[in-house]
């Protein structure tokens, strides 16, 4: 979750200086998606993980990556192009309300404790402490608006994804790099539909645009894919509340950005929202419904060693020790 938060944390960064060196936000979607499936396919291919083969799955993968990828990259970098980055962080923080409401109405969540609510409004509420947008342009806006419907497309794509994909036959690596590549080929269909006569890239815009598709795009989709499998939808989305925390630590470190009293109060109050979330019972793999206490005593008791890397387990048996007879 820290990794994820790290590395998602980044990506509006990497977008501002992609569309300021000259990236189209569309070429920036078409771009980031590629370069994201790209990466996957190439640790799928090394862990010899196989590509899904069933129709019904690829059809699940159109929906996943219209509302996960496609649609929200786009909307992101469309949105970004007028809106303040305090008021697109506040807005990019409605994700997991949405995806509580959503989790619940499609029983892709269990029901949601007193504690695990109280950390998600306080996520929230440490997320406008942070960024203030009542001291910002452009909340009354079509950008704002763009913003807000990524946020809500998000929380829909993990529900579905949680509900039809995650923890089926097909390695969760593989399937990550499905839906990418699904990803690249509906935005692709939209080229037809960019502006032309454009200025060229900047060197900072590319190399940014780079660092997104790779990082901020690729390994960024997987793990939030392993944390849908492992803990639910809402948890995944609670990742958000996280991101301004990560870009202020990152402003602060890097670029020597001052942090006042009322950032760093936002700051403790949204860690200790995020921490109010991981308290209870939380969903598990595909449908929502945690794993049976029988499931876990078997597993911990199983004898073997695992290696995990990227969310690919390797597995093999251990050698039984002789017992002495009586």
């Amino acid at each position: 979750m820290a990794v994820l938060a790290l590395l998602w944390g980044s990506g509006f960064l990497w977008i501002k200086l992609a569309l300021s060196g000259g990236i189209a936000p569309l070429h920036l979607t078409i771009v980031r998606c590629a370069l994201g499936s790209a990466v996957l396919l190439v640790l799928a291919r090394s862990a010899g993980h196989r590509m899904p083969r069933d129709r019904r799955t690829w059809g699940h993968l159109v929906v996943a990556a219209f509302f996960c990828n496609a649609l929200p990259f786009f909307l992101f970098s469309l949105g970004q192009q007028t809106v303040d980055s305090g008021v697109a962080g506040v807005l990019n923080a409605t994700t997991p309300l949405w995806s509580v409401a959503i989790g619940l109405l499609l029983r892709t969540e269990r029901r949601i404790g007193p504690l695990r609510l109280t950390g998600l409004v306080l996520g929230f509420a440490g997320t406008l402490l942070i960024f203030a947008p009542w001291q910002q342009t452009g909340l009354a806006s079509w950008g704002a608006l763009a913003l807000l419907a990524a946020a809500v497309s998000y929380a829909v794509a993990f529900a579905y994804m949680a509900r039809n994909l995650i923890g089926r036959e097909t390695a969760p690596l593989a399937l990550s790099a499905a839906q990418l590549l699904t990803a690249t080929g509906l935005t692709t269909l939209a080229l037809p539909a960019a502006p032309t006569g454009t200025s060229s890239p900047t060197l900072t815009g590319i190399l940014a645009l780079v660092i997104l598709g790779t990082l901020g795009t690729g390994i960024t989709f997987h793990l939030n894919s392993r944390l849908i499998a492992d803990e639910g939808p809402t948890a995944a989305a609670t990742v958000g509340y996280l991101l301004p925390v990560v870009s202020i630590v990152l402003g602060a470190v890097v670029l020597g950005e001052e942090i006042g009293v009322r950032i760093v109060a936002g700051m403790v109050v949204v860690l200790v929202g995020v921490g109010l979330t991981r308290t209870g019972p939380r969903a598990g793999k595909a449908g929502g419904g945690s794993q049976p206490s029988s499931e876990r005593t078997a597993a911990r008791s199983t004898p073997v060693r695992a290696r995990i890397s990227f969310g690919v387990r390797r597995t093999s048996t251990a050698p039984t020790r002789p017992t002495a007879r009586t």
